[in-house]
């Protein structure tokens, strides 16, 4: 049986921009939400081979060391023409200084050397798998994608990590390029586009009540 959110929640990320997100996200059904950083919890060790799998850890280990509800995305880029790739290690690609534009050059790189320069071969898509863990081992997890093509050079500045380099389909700018209501927000004020929101759209029929 799924498990309603209910009081106050543990947001597990020290990533500020996934925690923007997220806030936003439940901002309409009242939760109270604290981040993984703000009480200064320890980053667990992704030692997991898919999204989901991490997004349980982190939410586990969240739960576990506060014993209240806790609510973590694992998320990335994964490319048709590279085999999938970043993916599960989306951020990884970045480096320890997060230099996303670095990854986006390195992703270019090897899409060039694979001959993909038509949009066809530069097929991508966003994968977003949210997790929300409780003390007692009850789970609840969801898993949804973004399609889109890849562009060059990266365009816009608003979002954050590969944004800039992803087209959805359908639309003609750059996840980098839409205010964060046009990427994430819910209808109707916006179209619930990026995968973080359609994964939450499938989180909030399971287990949030709007206030």
């Amino acid at each position: 049986m799924h498990r309603r959110i209910t009081g106050k929640l543990v947001i597990a990320t020290h990533n500020p921009g996934k925690l923007a997100e997220m806030r936003e996200l439940l901002a309409p059904y009242g939760v109270e939400a604290v981040s993984a950083a703000e009480l200064d919890l320890a980053e667990p060790e992704e030692t997991g081979g898919s999204f989901r799998a991490n997004a349980r850890i982190k939410a586990v280990a969240a739960a576990k060391a506060t014993g209240l509800p806790a609510f973590a995305d694992d998320s990335g880029l994964a490319v048709d023409a590279l085999d999938g790739a970043p993916g599960i290690y989306s951020a990884r690609w970045a480096g320890p200084d997060k230099d996303f534009r670095a990854a986006m050059t390195q992703i270019e790189r090897l899409l060039q050397e694979h001959g993909a320069t038509t949009p066809d071969r530069r097929r991508a898509r966003f994968v977003s798998a949210l997790c929300v863990a409780w003390p007692d081992d009850h789970v609840e997890e969801v898993e949804a994608t973004a399609e889109g093509t890849l562009v060059w050079p990266p365009r816009g500045h608003a979002g954050f990590g590969y944004d800039p380099a992803f087209q959805p389909d359908g639309h003609h700018r750059t996840f980098g390029e839409m205010t964060s209501i046009e990427k994430h927000g819910l209808p109707p004020l916006g179209l619930g586009l990026s995968h973080r929101a359609r994964a939450f759209v499938k989180l909030a029929e399971l287990c949030l009540e709007a206030r």
